[in-house]
């Protein structure tokens, strides 16, 4: 990779997301969440561990801010819980809850920190769940109705702001395949909640216009390229199908105002018809575009291979990480160029990018050595300076994630963190990839 100084004003910085760090669910008049109901379900993740301590960042943020300060982070990536704030979804206003993201926000412009606000990574309130959740059309509007409300208290003092977190886990981990809040099974569940959280976006993007919100607003997906496992017929319409599944299946309505093609075939009965006025809605200029990625998918074709009849083929010469993903940093130089390509010169921010190796559950003697992480870290720094060598206009990185916390349905077994979470006593210890990462920022990133 070609040397390059990244430009002054780019942003080094880290994230998170409110259940896998804060801890405290339900306090302060909060409402409970589907993570906290779906950790609270018998089997359904690793070791029956739940959010309700996580990294207890609610009562530790003072703590963890000063950690942020410590690493030269040029800003912070966080998200806002829904049910802290509308405890039932909608109506009445939780001012407690918004009392601790105000607090948050202040403590990190106290410390020279950006703060760049995610307003929903996958903790729907129950309530709006009990009322058919992401499956009913009238979420768009409960969406925009709690956005409107966050937008007026924290606008004043947010840097950056994003509408959803990779709606196609939501998607497919939520609604398809079931390993993930609310857990459902439904082929035809998903391209409606698919449809209800592109419009929900759309609606909350108006609603900040609407208000005359100050700074840039955009939304996060994840994205990862695929590349067909030959160049056989059969495996290239497979990776196509693969790539309108996980990719486009956001990105062309977002940008181009329809579905991939694909799509109304691989769902067949299950695909329903969309209002056109609803793409109107989803459609709205953006002022910059999060990306995700983590690796890549190489594809063959596949019967038994779900909607999309595809498989990914493992790599067998590769590293792997602990959740099983190829290490690729070429996959990021690639889809940020194709991102360009196909839609246009917008502004990115690498809103997520980072592995899960094995880490000791205790610092050893204070040291927690991480080399691979930090060589994930250094390749895909150099890959995403390589797209941008290529003229892609990329503002800034963040790596995932400041903490090791709660990783979902796997519980506290995988840590992606720069800091160590020792998860008995909750002690913080930046790891060797965190002291690597401040002096990338140091240095600007060369």
């Amino acid at each position: 990779m070609t040397a390059l100084r990244f430009p002054p004003d780019f942003l080094w910085g880290a994230a998170t997301s409110a259940y896998q760090i804060e801890g405290a669910p339900l306090a302060d008049g909060a409402g409970p969440s589907i993570w906290h109901r779906f950790t609270h379900t018998p089997g359904r993740v690793t070791n029956g561990e739940t959010g309700d301590v996580a990294c207890d960042h609610y009562h530790r943020y003072a703590e963890d801010v000063a950690l942020m300060h410590e690493l030269r982070l040029d800003a912070y990536r966080f998200s806002i819980s829904w049910s802290r704030i509308l405890p039932e979804g909608t109506g009445c206003v939780n001012e407690r809850g918004l009392d601790f993201y105000r607090r948050l926000v202040d403590a990190l412009l106290e410390n020279g920190i950006k703060p760049m606000a995610t307003l929903y990574h996958w903790d729907l309130p129950v309530a709006l769940d009990d009322r058919g959740g992401w499956l009913n059309r009238d979420i768009a509007g409960w969406f925009a109705e709690y956005a409107s409300v966050v937008f007026r208290a924290l606008d004043d003092r947010i840097h950056l702001w994003t509408t959803l977190n990779e709606p196609w886990v939501v998607m497919d981990g939520g609604y398809l395949h079931g390993v993930l809040a609310p857990g459902h099974r439904n082929l035809f569940e998903a391209p409606i909640a698919t449809h209800n959280l592109l419009r929900a976006h759309g609606l909350a993007v108006s609603s900040y216009r609407a208000i005359g919100g100050k700074h840039p607003i955009g939304v996060v997906v994840n994205l990862e390229p695929k590349y067909p496992a030959s160049q056989n017929e059969d495996d290239l319409a497979a990776n196509a199908r693969a790539d309108a599944y996980m990719n486009r299946q956001y990105l062309d309505p977002l940008f181009r105002g329809s579905y991939p093609e694909e799509l109304p075939e691989m769902f067949g009965e299950a695909w329903p018809d969309f209002p056109a006025q609803d793409f109107e809605d989803i459609r709205q200029p953006l002022d910059f575009i999060g990306i995700n990625y983590y690796s890549r998918g190489v594809t063959k074709a596949d019967p038994a291979g779900g909607v999309e009849r595809a498989a990914k083929v493992r790599q067998g010469h590769a590293i792997h990480t602990e959740m099983s993903w190829e290490v690729f940093p070429q996959g990021l130089t690639d889809v940020l160029v194709w991102f360009r390509d196909r839609y246009g010169k917008l502004p990115v921010y690498i809103t997520e990018n980072g592995a899960a190796f094995y880490d000791p559950p205790v610092a050893i003697d204070g040291e927690v050595n991480d080399p691979l992480r930090i060589h994930y870290l250094g390749q895909h720094i150099g890959a995403m300076a390589e797209a941008m060598r290529r003229g892609v206009d990329v503002r800034g990185y963040f790596v995932w994630s400041l903490l090791d916390n709660f990783e979902w349905s796997h519980g506290f077994s995988k840590r992606f963190g720069i800091v160590h979470v020792d998860f008995a006593t909750l002690k913080r210890t930046p790891k060797a990839s965190a002291r690597f990462y401040r002096e990338v920022i140091r240095k600007g990133g060369v």
